[in-house]
């Protein structure tokens, strides 16, 4: 009865809003899909079947219910120069690959591990989506005419003012509606997503890649497969954050990427390539109201329905309808707070988010940004952790008797302060080191405490460490040397 309700909750609890705002995505991914196809150098049909694929597996196998997967600007990149020099393929076979991958990572249950991405990182990766999404529509209004950007701003219009009168229905779907039956009406002179490219006109047939089973053939799609691997879910894992936060709801991190390699695999068996998240489309799909798998599903199908039935008018839909649209997510995604609040943010959280979004939006690279947000948010917390390390001296009414304690962690970023904060000159007879508070976690830690031992010893001092747990002791067993050595003049610590 649980595994019933779950599924009732996450196909059908509210399957108007989930049909609604799938329609609404699914005429969004028709010229991003296109666009993609281009930019990685293949057939429109290539990202058209991959995203229709796409989205039907994921709704089915993923673990993040109205996330929205297909083919997507960040994986077409990776792709340019291996069709370039190998052939679609090649691409086919490297797609079937990054989905094996991805499927052993979520075996290995790694992707849980995206919790280590900081809220810093977050805010990056999210705010440099946000100008990359904008950025992308100005290819459709530099140099356009004044008809355009009177569409365009209709359709804002529309969207921000639809709502006002009623939320039955979600804006977006009605400013493509009702642009595209005015720039049909009229005639206008406008660009519209036929002359992106053409559609395809046949279901996608199953298809094994063409290519040697040789390892030659494993060493050119290898590196690029695993890049795609990698790239796929960090964009995924994200995105799937970010709805977590939007929705209030949880998801599956490892369910998801299980589903993604699953996805992946099923599209390069049928003509398509590589996907991931959409974070464009799938806060499209989460302001439209959905929170179920249906939209997900059911912006697959439509996508299908629209290409191969509905073609000859999906293709008269003007361009400036779905700029309006994705103009409108990238304004709702951007982390205005984010800016507006730099000056009472720590400095260190403000450098991170910064580094992050201007990364991303320079290199167009995804993965780079948020990987340097990362080392720069583990450099900050390592830094600011090891100075936790306290050592104090405890008064003692015994002469040439010296008592320390020791509170925090100790480890290699520690290590420097830890052994500086020991007194090292006159000439004690006995010291003792209470570590019950302190925590010792790797061999740098281990070096230190064996420094500071061996130093008192050297001064002719018997010296005792006490309180250190069980962890810290099975440490100093394998690998100290202080509890190991005895010098002439003093006595092992213990």
């Amino acid at each position: 009865m649980t595994l019933l309700a779950s599924a009732r909750q996450q196909w059908l609890a509210n399957p108007r809003r989930d049909l609604l705002a799938g329609t609404v995505v699914a005429l969004a991914l028709i010229p991003e899909a296109i666009a993609f196809s281009i930019i990685a150098g293949v057939d429109p049909a290539v990202g058209l079947y991959a995203s229709f694929i796409i989205a039907v597996t994921i709704a089915l196998v993923g673990g993040r219910p109205a996330m929205i997967s297909a083919a997507t600007g960040a994986m077409a990149l990776l792709m340019v120069t291996l069709v370039r020099d190998h052939g679609l393929e090649y691409l086919f076979a490297a797609s079937l690959l990054c989905g094996v991958i991805q499927i052993i990572v979520g075996l290995l249950k790694l992707g849980r591990y995206i919790k280590f991405v900081s809220k810093s990182v977050m805010t990056g990766f999210v705010n440099s989506l946000a100008i990359l999404i904008f950025l992308a529509q100005m290819p459709e209004l530099i140099g356009a005419n004044l008809q355009t950007f009177a569409m365009v701003g209709a359709g804002l219009a529309i969207i921000y003012g639809f709502p006002l009168i009623t939320k039955a229905v979600p804006a977006p779907l009605v400013a493509i509606i009702a642009l595209s039956a005015f720039a049909i009406f009229t005639g206008l002179d406008v660009r519209t997503v036929g002359d992106m490219g053409q559609m395809p006109s046949t279901l996608p047939a199953f298809h094994l890649p063409a290519v040697p089973l040789t390892w030659e053939t494993l060493r050119i799609i290898g590196p690029i497969a695993a890049t795609l691997a990698f790239v796929g879910l960090l964009e995924s894992l994200l995105t799937a954050n970010l709805l977590d936060d939007i929705t209030d709801t949880p998801s599956d991190k490892d369910r998801e990427t299980r589903g993604q390699g699953i996805a992946n695999i099923v599209a390069s068996l049928f003509g398509g390539m590589a996907g991931c998240a959409m974070i464009g489309q799938s806060i499209i799909n989460v302001t439209s109201g959905a929170r179920g798998r249906l939209s997900t599903l059911w912006a697959g199908l439509f996508l299908l329905f629209l290409i191969l039935v509905l073609q000859d008018w999906v293709a008269r839909i003007p361009m400036a309808a779905l700029v309006a649209v994705m103009i409108m997510v990238s304004v709702g995604t951007f982390d205005w707070k984010s800016v507006l609040n730099l000056r009472s943010t720590p400095v260190q959280s403000s450098i991170v988010m910064v580094a992050t979004t201007l990364t991303v939006v320079f290199t167009h690279d995804l993965s780079k940004g948020v990987v340097l947000g990362v080392i720069l948010s583990a450099i900050f917390f390592m830094r600011k952790v090891g100075k936790t390390i306290a050592v104090t001296e405890v008064e003692t009414p015994e002469e040439g008797v010296l008592r320390y304690r020791v509170a925090g962690q100790l480890f290699f970023a520690s290590a420097d302060l830890f052994a500086a904060s020991f007194e090292h000159h006159g000439h004690p007879t006995r010291v003792e080191i209470d570590m019950t508070d302190a925590h010792l976690w790797d061999l740098t830690g281990v070096a230190a405490v064996d420094k500071v031992v061996f130093r008192y010893r050297r001064q002719g001092a018997q010296v005792e460490v006490i309180g250190m747990n069980a962890a810290g002791q099975t440490l100093v067993d394998k690998l100290g040397k202080s509890d190991k050595s005895h010098l002439p003049s003093g006595e092992a610590a213990h």
